[in-house]
């Protein structure tokens, strides 16, 4: 297999497969449709793409001889998820016009990967398998192919949850569904504790 469809193949397995990057995604899209939804889907890959860059370039060192840093940045992703678990539960499904414009910001996508320890073992994972000499080719090489397969899987995600969207025009229904992903939230956070 050439480095390219490993890398590829790594970027996939990493980008597609579920976590809380991506469950906010599924949510964003089938509570505020596609468009708004790519805002976080845009956020979280260049949030990713900067995080896997600074890896290879070094910050996976800074980290080594930091652990305690690594572990700051597991806690506080572990409150943040927490945190969008309670906004979402909070949330009491109202049907308003203005809710269809809004939804995560670039900002919140690209939080998110910053403070999500499954980008961070990715981005230390995929760096160290694939440009542990320190090539910047490389490094840029694979960066580039990991933006474009993350964006692709995220989008994939705020799609399947735009295709849902149909089925929220009861609150209930909303509510139901926002419970059932702050659950998912909170699961991750256990996950990320017992880790």
């Amino acid at each position: 297999m050439s480095d390219v469809l490993s890398m590829g193949a790594f970027a996939l397995a990493s980008s597609i497969s579920p976590g809380p990057v991506n469950i906010v995604a599924l949510g964003a899209g089938a509570q505020y449709g596609l468009r708004a939804g790519m805002r976080h889907v845009t956020g979280a890959t260049v949030g990713f793409t900067l995080l896997l860059l600074l890896s290879g370039l070094g910050l996976h060192a800074f980290l080594a001889r930091w652990p305690t840093f690594t572990k700051a940045i597991q806690w506080a992703g572990v409150l943040f998820l927490l945190y969008m678990a309670y906004k979402l539960a909070a949330d009491g499904g109202q049907l308003r016009t203005e809710r269809m414009t809004k939804g995560p910001s670039l900002t919140t996508g690209a939080a998110m990967q910053w403070l999500n320890p499954k980008a961070w073992v990715a981005s230390l994972a995929g760096m160290g398998a694939y440009a542990t000499n320190g090539d910047n080719g490389l490094i840029v090489q694979f960066a580039v192919i990991y933006f474009v397969i993350c964006y692709a899987s995220i989008a994939c995600w705020a799609y399947a949850g735009s295709q849902l969207q149909r089925h929220f025009r009861d609150p209930k229904r909303v509510r139901f569904f926002n419970r059932s992903m702050a659950l998912l939230l909170v699961g991750s956070a256990i996950y990320l504790i017992r880790a």
